[in-house]
């Protein structure tokens, strides 16, 4: 009977704060709701009096005159003197093709000309524009409009002679205006800043927009609110508190004094736990034997099941793996096959035939992906892989990732990726390999993305100056992770195969490469995850600052020449089907092809012939490879640029191609894209 009454207050008393706090949270709701209209009229009707002032000034006809004259004493007398009596804090005249006529600013903003040029075109068909910009002193709000003689009020009888612009700067003194006006805080923040008020307070977060109507930055506004619910939820809490405490009051001795002894022998005899043999054996008299006699069972019991688990487990990794590399293997393998063949249909019309070789060419990356991923396990069993340190400008690369990463996700995905930016700024650059940094981050971001449907997943870095250490996070609101795969994620061939995930295909190696990398680094990696909550990866690398100068991207130490008439290339490969590919490639683009089998040939061609302007090399080659033809090319002819081209993929080989001074590389299998990048590049005029 008293177990069930405190039971039942303690479930009214819930009842009754949940209630207070969906009703606190409805008014809340309401009130912001309104806030948000009220400030938004607000913001409208504060910028109408700037509206008011250019179109009155652009049915001037002197100042339609002065976008022909351009009499600057006209301009200095009428405009200049005048300035004050806008209350803004820059004016510009252009001419209507847009070239910049004159301008007036009062010491908040030096830059002279800062309105985008595309905004021209727009002003002419709208007449009239107001948005923000973005500029060296802060964020501006615009008014634009186009001049027109004082008989054309409607401005539909004559074209635009020009157009006027007045900007006014968000300073503290904008923001004092409006907040007199409106009776609230106002800030200005970026788009990535999070805003939480709290329940004590109401807030409006406002987009600024610019002329393509993309967000520039938010206007907060916040005003207290202090229509809550306090006393009676604290009241509420202490009654649930109590009822608490009275429940395991009870609950306490009654266990301890009946059930538990009981309790803990039938847990003992089922289930075999080391917590109930622990807490016997402190039981005093004869409990304390029969916990001893079951320890010394339980013992002999757990060494024969681990010996038989490991024995289950290896066999069974074992064939799970072939299974999945199996069907890893075959999938891609299957549709490469079997829309190969769908092309030979001769009714075939273009669309299906795009669409199939997509798939084609996806399915072979997808294939390259996998045999990838299978080499760089095998080097780091046998050790082949080795950091490559230099200095990396860690804020840059990591934002380069995410301006990479955040265009790959699905567009069936209500999925947003965000960069949490470090609260320290870093005082050099650090010493790491940046690669292998790269792909830690990139295989853990492609795993959330990956396994999270809608959501959120942030990532980001903290510098730790005390430990010398910095560590990386990446959290995503995802399927999460039970805690049996969490004790073997980093497995080599394991997955994570529940009803959410059995779709996705993969061999299960990519954290195993990514912890590999990380201990390679001299760092740790943990995981934290909840089940439809999503996960949270950590892990840290050694903080070590880097004095010396970094060593240029391949792309910014390309030799350029001047591009001839006639562009003649010589493609040194010993495999038809590779130079046949390749050849095909060039000749898209109307290039000469000249070939050599032979690293040997491939000499001797760009000694006799002086039409070649550039070399692609394969490195593996009979009689002369790569290597050795490149040295003996650069010998007597070194400002020709000769392009790598090889099916090693390890950045050991990369930084081997770029020491020996090669102009830059491609790896197979062959892009098409990046291969006429790399010639554009190359063949750029001087």
């Amino acid at each position: 009977m008293i177990l069930g009454t405190s039971i039942l207050f303690f479930l009214l008393y819930i009842a009754l704060y949940i209630y207070t706090t969906k009703q606190e949270n409805k008014l809340h709701e309401t009130s912001q709701q309104q806030y948000y209209k009220e400030v938004s009229s607000i913001l409208q009707l504060h910028s109408k009096k700037d509206i008011s002032t250019i179109i009155d000034v652009t049915f001037w006809d002197g100042l339609n005159n002065f976008t022909k004259s351009k009499n600057n004493k006209w301009y200095d007398t009428f405009i200049a003197q005048e300035f004050e009596t806008y209350e803004v804090d820059y004016l510009c005249v252009y001419a209507v093709k847009g070239q910049f006529i004159k301008r007036t600013a009062n010491a908040k903003i030096k830059t002279i000309d800062f309105i985008p040029k595309e905004v021209m075109p727009n002003l002419y068909q709208s007449k009239l524009m107001q948005f923000y910009l973005k500029i060296p002193e802060g964020v501006v709000e615009v008014f634009g409009a186009t001049i027109h003689p004082s008989n054309d009020p409607k401005k539909n009888k004559t074209k635009p002679s020009g157009y006027f612009f007045m900007a006014r700067l968000l300073d503290q003194k904008y923001f004092k205006n409006l907040s007199d006006i409106s009776n609230s805080d106002i800030k200005l923040v970026t788009l990535d800043s999070t805003i939480d008020s709290g329940s004590d307070a109401l807030d409006a977060i406002l987009k600024l927009k610019d002329h393509n109507q993309a967000d520039v930055a938010n206007l907060v506004f916040e005003r207290s609110f202090n229509l809550n619910f306090k006393n009676t939820k604290e009241i509420l809490a202490v009654l649930i508190l109590a009822s608490l405490v009275n429940f395991f009051f009870y609950l306490y001795f009654s266990r301890k004094w009946i059930y538990k002894p009981l309790k803990t022998i039938t847990d003992i005899l089922e289930t075999g736990n080391e917590k109930s043999i622990a807490v016997l054996k402190n039981q005093p008299g004869e409990f304390r034997y029969i916990g001893n006699l079951f320890e010394e069972n339980n013992s002999q019991r757990k060494q024969l099941e681990l010996s038989k688990e490991k024995a289950e487990e290896s066999d069974k990794l074992k064939s799970s793996f072939l299974a999945n590399l199996s069907h890893e293997i075959r999938t891609p393998m299957n549709a490469i096959v079997g829309f190969s063949d769908l092309l030979n249909e001769p009714n075939l019309n273009e669309n299906l035939k795009e669409e199939y070789l997509r798939i084609i060419k996806n399915c072979g990356i997808n294939l390259v992906s996998i045999i990838e991923d299978l080499i760089a396990m095998s080097k780091i069993d046998s050790k082949q892989i080795m950091p490559n340190y230099k200095g990396i400008d860690l804020d840059a690369c990591v934002k380069e990732l995410y301006n990479t990463i955040k265009v790959t996700i699905p567009n069936g995905k209500e999925l947003e990726l965000f960069f949490i930016e470090n609260k320290e700024s870093i005082k050099k650059n650090i010493l790491t390999d940046e690669i292998k940094l790269k792909q830690v981050i990139v295989n853990l971001i492609s795993n959330a993305i990956k396994y999270t449907e809608k959501g959120q997943i942030t990532f980001g870095y903290q510098i730790n100056e005390k430990d010398n250490t910095i560590e990386f996070t990446v959290k995503d609101t995802g399927l999460g992770i039970d805690e049996e795969n969490l004790k073997v994620i980093f497995d080599r061939f394991r997955r994570i195969e529940d009803e959410f995930s059995i779709e996705l295909s993969g061999l299960g190696l990519g954290l195993a490469i990514s912890k590999a990398y990380i201990e390679m680094l001299g760092g740790t990696i943990t995981v934290h995850s909840q089940i439809r909550v999503g996960s949270e990866f950590r892990f840290t690398i050694p903080l070590v600052y880097d004095n010396s100068t970094l060593v240029p991207h391949q792309m910014d130490t390309l030799n350029l020449i001047i591009k001839p008439n006639f562009e003649t290339i010589l493609v040194a490969e010993d495999d038809n089907i590779n130079f046949l590919l390749l050849k095909r490639i060039l000749e898209l683009k109307k290039y000469k092809v000249l070939r050599a089998v032979n690293g040997q040939e491939a000499v001797d061609m760009c000694k006799e012939n002086s039409a070649i302007n550039l070399v692609f090399m394969d490195i593996k080659m009979p009689i002369l490879n790569g290597f050795e033809a490149f040295k003996i090319i650069n010998s007597f002819n070194p400002k020709m640029p000769v392009i790598a081209q090889t099916a090693y993929t390890s950045v050991e080989d990369f930084e081997k191609i770029m020491q020996l001074g090669f102009t830059a590389y491609v790896s197979k299998p062959l892009d098409k894209e990046k291969i006429y990048e790399l010639i554009n590049l190359i063949f750029q005029k001087s």
